[in-house]
């Protein structure tokens, strides 16, 4: 059997062809129409919020959240370390500092204990602290029940950057609807995709108000162009939104599909020694991607050495993010680091998690990994 076999490939079928073909003889083309009204509504409903803004991007509704929340130069915005660039790229958008905090060992998200001693030193610093900005990694909500009341304890706002894990939950409420507002992500490579698109997403109808004022190049309500401030060209397109409306109708079988990925691979690393699934606990994870912690010392191999031989029959893995304290650009970048995220980075690897992918290439995978551990034991 031939063909690359892709981490998250997009999960496309003739309904989302069906939506977009209306969409375009509607005549709306442009980012406004009656699409993309429907996909607002529509997913503000299924998180269980009462507003949505679409946007161009995860990345633009994370800049647009701080903003209206008031994030900007002097102060700190706090994240967790292990994250993709956006998330930090959003905080100094704004000019803020971005300041890091390490993760939890056992599912990568935030460390709530280190974020508590963390809001501590800065408050005794008196440095103004803008937002916490936890990350629900790899479509696992962070610890909500812990993280909230430890921000509102310190007065801090708490952006939610759901990007990763939209279909997930925590605590029997659903990714997206954790603090003053929220960030997902459309990105072809997300759960479910516009090709390239976000949601803000809120219970405050004045934010979402002031972000959708914002991601429109903050024009005034007269009839000629008028602008008092600065604003960006930020808005999703309908036609995007036609594709997220079927997408967002077949989430939750592209969710159970990666569910059942997810509990393949942890069968079949369970004789495996030294070998964990990241977060394999979660019962409300959306399973985005799937993620192995090799322990070289026990295992007898380095996550590095799977990633080699998947590669060379065309596989596609990758290692966890790079922590952001370790990335060039951050050099420097103040945090409570302990060397947790670093660890997951060396020692992790992503494995093929896409609901798109085909019984013969999840037996193609597996069949691989079988036999790469049945050499190795």
């Amino acid at each position: 059997m031939t063909g690359r076999i892709h981490l998250s490939a997009p999960d496309v079928t003739q309904l989302e062809e069906a939506y977009v073909v209306r969409a375009l003889r509607s005549g709306w083309v442009a980012p406004a129409g009656p699409d993309l009204d429907a996909f607002e509504r529509e997913l503000a409903e299924r998180v269980g919020v009462a507003c949505a803004v679409g946007v161009s991007s995860g990345t633009a509704a994370l800049h647009l959240a701080l903003l209206a929340l008031g994030a900007g130069g002097g102060q700190a915005v706090v994240l967790p370390t292990l994250t993709f660039a956006a998330t930090a790229n959003a905080v100094v958008y704004t000019g803020a500092e971005p300041v890091f905090v390490d993760s939890d060992p056992a599912t990568g998200n935030l460390d709530v204990g280190l974020l508590d001693d963390l809001l501590g030193r800065l408050r005794r610093e008196r440095r103004p602290i803008g937002a916490v900005v936890p990350v629900d990694l790899f479509g696992a909500c962070a610890d909500y029940t812990a993280l909230l009341p430890v921000c509102e304890r310190y007065g801090v706002p708490v952006l939610e950057d759901a990007a990763e894990a939209l279909g997930a939950a925590h605590g029997g409420r659903r990714a997206g609807s954790f603090g003053q507002a929220a960030a997902v992500s459309f990105n072809g490579n997300k759960i479910m995709t516009t090709s390239g698109g976000g949601m803000l997403l809120t219970d405050a109808p004045a934010l979402a108000a002031r972000c959708r004022y914002l991601s429109t190049q903050a024009r005034q309500p007269v009839p000629h162009y008028e602008h008092t401030e600065i604003g960006y060209n930020y808005r999703l397109s309908n036609l995007l939104a036609a594709l997220g409306r079927a997408q967002l109708a077949r989430l939750d079988g592209m969710v159970a599909r990666r569910r059942s990925l997810r509990e393949r691979y942890r069968k079949l690393f369970a004789p495996a020694a030294g070998v964990t699934v990241l977060g394999a606990d979660d019962s409300g994870s959306n399973c985005w991607l799937t993620v192995i912690v090799v322990d070289p010392r026990n295992a007898g191999w380095h996550a590095d050495d799977l990633r080699a031989e998947l590669a060379r029959h065309d596989v596609e893995t990758r290692p966890v993010w790079k922590p952001m304290h370790l990335q060039p650009v951050f050099a420097g970048a103040r945090g409570a680091i302990t060397g947790a995220g670093e660890r997951l980075f060396t020692h992790g690897l992503t494995l093929p998690s896409g609901s798109s992918l085909t019984d013969a290439q999840v037996d193609r995978v597996t069949d691989l990994i079988g036999h790469f551990l049945e050499v190795r034991r």
